[in-house]
């Protein structure tokens, strides 16, 4: 039995050691042969030789340029005026009133109440007003040669005032019996028909300033300051249409519940028939800064899992440094991402900077002061 269990044992080592020795000396020439390839770094565009024995990378030389900062902002459109029109007299609609969508002019009519008795009140105002000027005029004459006394010139005078202003309030009664647009824009809604009795108060539409139109979102807290009132603005609405405008007002004080601020965009007059509470996605101009275009195929990651890319340094070893992406070109001619953190002109990896490590020796064919 002590037997049979040695030479168990003895068949289980041979077979261990037989598996394990060849690996090791195959994992040992394989890092071995790795480790003792030369790594090329190749310009774009620059064909490569095969040669086992050559690891090769792609390099770019890149500066910085000067770039405006686009901060991201939702929000949507909304008209620049939307305003409920109501009546300030009391009366029956005596005609058809504007219809739904109808464009109008400021001053246009857009519900007409019955006159009734208002032109009758204003011929008698008028008449009343005549013959107090007269009495007035009549008592002036007679104060002069002393017929008269001064407290009847005053209540005479009173009088004529009071009539004067008696006919003023009837021409306005009857001015007023005709609700009128306050400004140009659209008829939104119409909530009376021909024939409805309207109060004192009660809405006769609505009208909608729709020129300029306006985009409206709320800029975070950690991008106000980088934007002012007459910034550029691109923006597109949810149906993928592109519009432009300005800057128009930033609020001071931030909303109490997302501590952000209130952002208000003036379309450009060339952009017509805008709907409002359009979804759209707004790019506002911000501060001016030296950035790098870099393909977004260049960034990388460290064993810390921050975000970088890897350069050539001058003596010809990698280098990792840290980036932060403040933008992109993705519907540019020249697409690629905008970072900071970079020296100004920079040997920058642009394929193969997975196979490569920091501190690597690289050797390099072409002159990088270019």
């Amino acid at each position: 039995m002590k037997n049979q269990q040695v030479v168990a044992a003895l068949i289980l080592v041979a077979v261990v050691v037989w598996m394990v020795v060849p690996r090791a000396d195959e994992g040992s020439e394989e890092v071995t042969t790795t480790n003792d390839r030369a790594i090329v770094a190749l310009p774009e565009g620059q064909t490569v030789d095969q040669n086992d024995e050559v690891l090769t990378v792609r390099a770019e030389r890149i500066s910085a340029q000067n770039y405006i900062k686009q901060i991201r902002v939702r929000g949507r459109t909304q008209a620049s005026r939307h305003v409920e029109v109501r009546a300030e007299e009391a009366g029956r609609i005596v005609s058809d009133p504007v219809a739904r969508g109808a464009r109008v002019q400021a001053g246009d009519v857009l519900c007409e109440i019955a006159v009734d008795n208002r032109a009758a009140n204003l011929l008698e105002a008028q008449s009343r007003r005549e013959q107090s000027e007269f009495e007035y005029k009549a008592a002036l004459d007679l104060q002069k040669r002393g017929l008269t006394s001064d407290v009847s010139v005053a209540q005479l005078k009173a009088a004529r005032d009071a009539a004067a202003a008696a006919e003023i309030r009837a021409e306005l009664a009857l001015e007023k019996t005709r609700i009128r647009a306050p400004f140009a824009g659209v008829v939104e809604t119409r909530t009376v028909e021909i024939g409805d009795l309207l109060n004192i108060g009660t809405v006769c539409a609505s009208v909608l300033d729709d020129s300029p139109m306006l985009l409206v979102g709320l800029v975070p807290e950690q991008n106000v300051a980088s934007i002012a009132v007459g910034a550029d603005v691109t923006a597109e609405l949810l149906g993928g249409a592109l519009v432009t405008g300005k800057v128009s007002y930033l609020a001071r004080a931030a909303d109490p519940v997302s501590r952000s601020y209130r952002i208000e965009v003036e379309v450009d007059t060339r952009f017509q028939n805008l709907r409002e509470g359009v979804t759209t996605e707004l790019l506002v101009s911000g501060d001016e800064v030296l950035a790098h275009l870099i393909p977004s195929s260049a960034l990388t990651l460290d064993d810390n899992g921050v975000v970088g890319v890897k350069l050539i340094g001058a003596d010809n070893r990698v280098e990792f440094r840290n980036v932060e992406i403040i933008g992109d070109n993705t519907n540019q001619v020249n697409p690629g991402i905008w970072v900071t953190g970079l020296q100004s002109n920079v040997s920058l990896i642009t394929v193969g900077q997975e196979i490569v490590f920091p501190g690597q020796q690289v050797e390099s064919n072409f002159d990088w002061s270019n």
